[in-house]
């Protein structure tokens, strides 16, 4: 690249930011006919950070310096240039084709402690921080905002030197500092994502639907401690299923609709249904829960797909049996793959996001698999996590910005 009658420029920008301002200094450089070889401009609070490396003849280097120094005095900002030696330029060129990957963090705030704490564990793991951008809008002082959401978004350098230990240490650093981690390997399927699978009880609704018609029922106590049991993975899912259903027999038809009714929608569910289908996910239902709901939920949402449990019907009663197979933790995995077959999606171009042991299976089958609110056995055996907020976090795990949103409808 370099030759004798050449050199490298590293031009760097600060200041006060302004209309045009990029336009002044390019025009400069085009006027001396620079190569750019790299460029990037962050912005924050008006307060502006230009960079640019330049490759250009050496006779011209002091001309070209002296008038980006003009107008910079001119536009108020301070200019500072630095020689770059060829083999520095070779050894940035060499890290092209490097691992990156992309680390989001997500809660209600986020502090100067919590950034530490992560960029002591990036750097110990031996990565690099290229970029830190905001997803989240800006946050009044003094307004009260009763979902208020802080996601920041890391872009690394590198290859981590054991990346189970890193995804450990930052699960077990969510706990300690209540916020929600997402690490991802910036690739083109991370880009991609197509198809989102969704648990149903727990999840997209705030309560067991089993659990409320076994109250109905005058059952409540001994269904919903089989459910807390299974969804723990204590007990066989399809076992505590079929137990489940039978203390069910003789309940009214007309409950479903009732419950269905006045479900417990998940804080997020609507903006992030919104977002989802605006931009053309496919989305799907896979439940352990029961068709009722699911297509209740569907009708809502416009989901694709919903697969669940049906429960049988006569004379207008449950009988306490069920119809076909039960949906379980391997049904789970199976379906998110059929559907991916289907809609001819990469399986790692699929999420999947639950919160009981029967979801690991499809969690961990899919290109991101996200825990959310979920019980210790599943958050110990998941790479992602959301605990913080609600469901539209997955959004931020996505890659979407408050202000991609906001071209969309604010939600």
């Amino acid at each position: 690249m370099t030759t004798l009658d050449s050199s490298l420029i590293q031009v760097r920008i600060t200041g006060v930011d302004s209309i045009g301002l990029t336009h002044s200094i390019t025009q400069i450089l085009a006027a001396y006919n620079a190569t750019i070889l790299d460029i990037g401009q962050a912005d924050i609070h008006e307060s502006l950070n230009l960079g640019i490396l330049i490759h250009v003849k050496n006779k011209i280097v002091d001309a070209l310096l002296d008038d980006l120094s003009h107008k910079c005095i001119e536009l108020g900002v301070d200019p500072h240039f630095k020689t770059v030696t060829p083999q520095a330029y070779e050894d940035w060129v060499a890290q092209q084709g490097k691992n990156r990957y992309i680390l989001t963090i997500l809660g209600r705030r986020i502090t100067a402690h919590q950034i530490a704490k992560t960029s002591e564990i990036i750097s110990a793991q031996g990565l690099n921080i290229d970029s830190i951008k905001r997803l989240t809008g800006r946050v009044p002082l003094h307004k009260s905002i009763s979902n208020l959401r802080a996601c920041i978004e890391f872009s690394l350098r590198g290859t981590p030197t054991n990346q189970k230990q890193m995804q450990k240490q930052l699960m077990e650093l969510s706990s300690e500092l209540q916020i929600d981690y997402s690490l991802q390997k910036d690739n083109m399927h991370r880009r991609m994502r197509r198809l989102i699978c969704f648990d149903m009880d727990s999840t997209l609704i705030q309560t067991e639907v089993i659990d409320e018609l076994a109250m109905r029922a005058g059952v409540g106590d001994r269904v919903k401690a089989i459910t807390e049991s299974a969804m723990h993975g204590e007990i066989d899912f399809k076992e505590s299923f079929k137990e489940r259903v039978a203390l069910l027999k003789g309940l009214d038809e007309s409950v479903m609709k009732d419950i269905a009714e006045k479900l417990p929608i998940t804080e997020g569910l609507d903006r992030l249904m919104y977002v989802l289908k605006k931009y053309g996910y496919k989305t799907a239902i896979l439940s352990g829960g029961f068709t009722y709901f699911g297509a209740y939920l569907q009708k809502k949402y416009d989901i694709d797909y919903v697969y669940a449990n049906q429960l049988e019907i006569e004379d207008g009663k449950l009988t306490g049996r069920y119809l076909g197979e039960i949906v379980d933790g391997q049904r789970k995995m199976e379906l998110l793959q059929e559907i991916a077959t289907k809609e001819k999606v990469d399986l790692a171009q699929t999420i999947a996001v639950g919160d009981g042991a029967n979801d690991l299976p499809m969690i961990n089958a899919a290109g991101l698999g996200i825990a959310f609110h979920a019980k210790p056995k599943v958050q110990a055996n998941a790479d992602q996590a959301i605990n913080t907020i609600g469901i539209d976090g997955v959004l931020y795990f996505l890659g979407f910005k408050d202000s991609n949103l906001d071209e969309v409808g604010k939600l």
